[in-house]
């Protein structure tokens, strides 16, 4: 120990390197670590110490009345996450829902009133596995909680991200079902063209985007035949601007249906939707048409994966898509991709010629072959 440490041998005062060299000092009995600042001996020092050997006063907050916040709690550690910039920074989306995934967590039998340093990693395996039913909310939490105990890191407010140390749970590979083409004929049986569920359908479909961009999209993004516009989702931090034909099904559509002033997809109000809002109602469109296991998130997979089926590479669906890395196109894809190298396959086993995959942009994202393809 320094030289200081050696004066006055403090009872309780242990030191620790971080990942960084840095030599931290720290008050450890029963359980207990509090953070001191140093150097030994400074009257700064000094104050810590006398208040970590003697937490009378800090004992009587550690059950909080209503609306108060046990300092060096789980709940403190969030309240100083959410003022940095490391969460300010986020999308205002994101920040929505890592609010309300830790705020759940400290609801959860008191678990923000308690210390932060003492939140383990056995701690957070037992509450995912009390959500175990529920994979992808699991994964959620220990996704959050990586976060802010990345932030405490950074902050020098802890030594160690026990969430880190934290696997995550095996969800569904496949994620959200992926529209067959029956299942689009159902739907468009159901819907026919005219309607604003038809027009969802289709600018769905025909674009592969998500649907915070879909409730954006409207004539003005229309230039020369061709959509163009930001993506929604990191259009903070890492834009990604796209431009994607309108094939003629789709403008034949738009054509046909009623659509706002500012975008395509309106309200019964006439007002243009939420993301949330407008998944609701195509929740309830797809009821209607008797396809309760369908969204329209699966559409876009649908989509890149009509795209595979027909040749596409990884990097034109993704410039449909607007995925920046080919991990998710890849997971979309699978099963098509599996489908196409099988049929390439037997092919040329039976000494059949292989077909040409040079398919048109017009014709690749239509998805049915019948009814829907343009002529």
């Amino acid at each position: 120990m320094p030289e200081d440490s050696m004066k006055f041998r403090l009872k309780y005062v242990v030191e620790d390197t971080d990942r960084h060299g840095n030599v931290r000092l720290y008050y450890r009995h029963n359980g207990s670590k509090i953070r001191l600042r140093g150097p030994v001996g400074s009257p700064e020092f000094l104050a810590d110490y006398r208040r970590a050997a003697n937490p009378q006063k800090e004992k009587k907050t550690t059950t909080a009345k209503p609306g108060r916040v046990v300092p060096r709690s789980v709940k403190w550690l969030c309240v100083q996450y959410y003022k940095s910039a490391m969460f300010t920074e986020l999308d205002p989306r994101t920040q929505k829902v890592r609010r309300s995934i830790l705020e759940r967590f400290c609801q959860h039998k008191n678990d923000g009133d308690k210390p932060f340093a003492l939140l383990l990693p056995r701690h957070i395996r037992v509450r995912r596995d009390e959500m175990a039913d529920r994979p992808e909310a699991a994964n959620g939490m220990v996704k959050a909680l990586r976060q802010l105990y990345r932030y405490a890191l950074r902050y020098d407010h802890h030594d160690d991200n026990p969430a880190e140390k934290v696997e995550y749970l095996k969800g569904n590979p496949d994620g959200f079902h992926s529209w067959s083409l029956g299942e689009i004929e159902k739907y468009e049986d159901a819907h026919p063209v005219g309607t604003p569920a038809r027009l969802a359908l289709a600018l769905a479909l025909y674009t592969g985007q998500r649907r915070a961009d879909l409730v954006t999209l409207g004539k003005q993004h229309v230039r020369d035949g061709w959509l163009t516009f930001t993506q929604h989702k990191g259009r903070n931090h890492k834009p990604v601007r796209m431009e994607i034909p309108v094939i003629p099904e789709l403008q034949k559509i738009i054509d046909a249906t009623p659509t706002g002033d500012l975008t395509f997809l309106v309200t019964a109000f006439n007002r243009p939707f939420t993301s949330n809002g407008f998944g609701n109602r195509f929740r309830k469109w797809c009821d209607e048409a008797g396809l309760p296991n369908c969204s329209v998130h699966g559409l876009r997979k649908a989509a890149a994966a009509r795209l595979a089926e027909l040749g596409c590479t990884e990097q034109e669906i993704m410039a449909i898509t607007g995925h920046t890395t080919s991990k998710e196109v890849t997971r979309y894809t699978r099963a098509a991709s599996q489908k196409t190298r099988a049929e390439s396959a037997l092919r040329r086993f039976s000494g059949e010629q292989k077909p040409d995959k040079s398919v048109p942009l017009s014709m690749a994202v239509v998805p049915g072959g019948t009814k829907s393809q343009p002529k």
